[in-house]
């Protein structure tokens, strides 16, 4: 089957061949044919409308699928090859006159790219059974449909005239002339367009021809053939930047309507392909939704709690109370806003075609992200005095306050982002399980990173602040203590002893083990380390009472 630009129309092509019966797929191209003209490539149309239109059947299948103009015109001629194909009908029994290739040339005085241009423009052809082999022919009503429904591509078709070879050097000439001035391509264009009469688009042909046939004399050295994908994400990244049409025309040897329709087509491109989340709802499909969900904010109400910092916050955070906090159906609004804003901006995306990208798409898709990024940041401002609170709290000696805070940011963001409003829960509820979910993951394993340095006896140094005024004294107290806990394991019996100083990091290694680990180093359950290490401790309870030595707790 012919190349389908339209998933969707293909698969009904590949339907209709496969089970329609041949008389139903007749009156299936008869309707296609006189459905062809009265389409606009400018404008769309649901998918479910024009299977309606082709097969009398109103469709369940993609319900919200929108068909560009273009898109429907170049599938449903390829529709109606493909079910004509199929047919296989002698030419004799057509009913009216079917004109060849050569003969729709003739009679339009046009060339046969031009007839080929048309097709994928609305003329409609079908393949007939011609002395025994099928041949693609075009019905008299068809070609007549087509000139009245384009009169102008008729009449550009019939006025363009081939170029002579004298005037084909002329335009090399002048335009070789012209680059060693200074002259762009655009400009180039434009001045022997008028000079010889023609169209911008037929000098600048002409010039790229004349360049891929004879690269060693080209009229423009640097161009090479259409621009690759990194040439053309250098020359988005630079409009991005502010460098003007003109500098990258030069840059890149292209013209300026190149230069804008490079930059909307990777504008188009990366819209199409960037990933958007939301809660979707009931009331954003509503008619009215857009006129009612975007009015004014309701007016903000009083809410209790703590507006003074707590001491001892530097000053941007202390700031964050300046922020009031929103009340119930003030907070809801601006949920329901930055979800609706990213259902408009979806919507926007699904009619988006990265090759003839329509710039007031785009603009409005940019619109509703830029909105929803605003409202979103509005929300996260609102609730950073939430993250301070709950690092303020949840604190532990040796911790670092501003990590947390930056931790709990994080979450705050992704909580945002999955909150559902229309559960009606206030988001502090769902923002304070989210940020404490993040605590409980990150602060453990900062715990771990630190515990990979830790010998047996940092818990001893860590209990002094000022190691520095007494450094003496601890060193002296920890030699002692440690001796005393040596010599209260020498009463230990070797089995005892191994597993106190595995349990408890007393080794060369430094690091606690946990009755499974000490079981698979002694080959026992952990239950009978269990018994053992608490039998042992007993016995240095006793032994440590003589020594005023203070042993370490049983640890899980």
């Amino acid at each position: 089957m012919p190349r389908y630009r339209n998933p969707a129309l293909r698969q009904l092509a590949e339907q209709q061949v496969k089970y329609a019966p041949r008389d139903v797929r007749l009156t299936q191209i008869a309707r296609t044919e006189q459905l062809i003209p009265t389409l606009e490539s400018e404008e769309t149309y649901y998918y479910r409308d024009l299977c309606e239109e082709i097969t009398s059947y109103r469709t369940d299948l993609y319900p919200d699928m929108i068909v560009t103009g273009d898109e429907a015109l170049h599938d449903l001629r390829c529709f109606v090859e493909d079910l004509s194909a199929s047919v296989r009908l002698p030419v004799e029994l057509a009913g009216e006159r079917v004109l060849s290739l050569e003969e729709v040339q003739t009679r339009f005085n046009v060339s046969e790219k031009t007839v080929q241009r048309w097709r994928d423009r609305g003329l409609v052809s079908r393949w007939f059974v011609v002395d025994g082999r099928i041949r693609l022919g075009f019905l008299e009503s068809a070609v007549a449909r087509f000139a009245e429904a384009r009169p102008q591509d008729v009449r550009r078709g019939a006025a363009f005239r081939q170029l002579a070879e004298e005037e084909y050097e002329r335009i090399v000439r002048r335009a070789r002339r012209l680059v060693r001035a200074g002259a762009t391509m655009s400009a180039i264009s434009e001045r022997l367009a008028r000079r010889f009469r023609r169209s911008p688009e037929t000098i600048r042909y002409t010039i790229r021809r004349h360049d891929t046939r004879f690269p060693d004399a080209a009229v423009f050295p640097a161009w090479r053939g259409p621009m690759s994908e990194e040439a053309r994400r250098d020359l988005y990244r630079n409009a991005r930047r502010g460098v003007s049409a003109d500098a990258l025309a030069r840059q890149h040897h292209c013209t300026k309507s190149t230069v804008y329709r490079v930059i909307s087509e990777e504008r188009a491109r990366r819209l199409k392909d960037q990933t958007i989340d939301f809660v979707d709802s009931d009331e954003f499909h509503r008619p009215e939704a857009e006129s009612t969900l975007l009015a004014d904010p309701p007016v903000p109400s009083e809410v209790e709690g703590e507006t003074k910092p707590p001491p001892g916050l530097p000053a941007y955070l202390a700031s964050l109370y300046n922020i009031p906090v929103l009340g119930r159906e003030e907070e809801a609004w601006h949920f329901r806003k930055f979800n609706f804003l990213k259902f408009l901006a979806v919507q926007a995306q699904a009619q988006i075609d990265p090759r003839r990208p329509r710039a007031s798409l785009l603009d409005r898709m940019d619109e509703c992200l830029r909105q929803s990024h605003e409202t979103k940041n509005f929300l996260i401002r609102s609730n950073l005095r939430l993250v301070v609170s709950i690092a303020r709290r949840h604190l532990k000696p040796g911790g670092n306050f501003f990590e947390m805070v930056s931790d709990g940011n994080m979450a705050l963001i992704q909580a945002i982002e999955r909150f559902d409003y229309r559960k009606g829960n206030k988001f502090s509820t769902y923002g304070t399980w989210a940020v404490m979910k993040s605590f409980a993951r990150s602060q453990p394993a900062e715990l771990t990173l630190q515990d990979r340095f830790r010998t047996g006896r940092d818990d001893v140094l860590e209990r002094s602040r000022d190691l520095r005024a007494v450094d003496g004294q601890r060193e002296s107290a920890n030699r002692r203590q440690h001796e005393a806990l040596v010599s209260a394991l020498d009463h230990l019996d070797p089995r005892e002893r191994a597993i106190i100083m595995y349990r408890f990091g007393l080794g060369t290694e430094g690091e606690a083990e946990t009755r499974e680990q000490v079981g698979r180093r002694l080959g026992v359950t952990k239950e009978r380390i269990r018994q053992l290490e608490q039998r042992a401790l007993e016995k240095l309870k006793q032994l440590a009472l003589d020594e005023d030595l203070e042993l370490p707790d049983s640890a899980d």
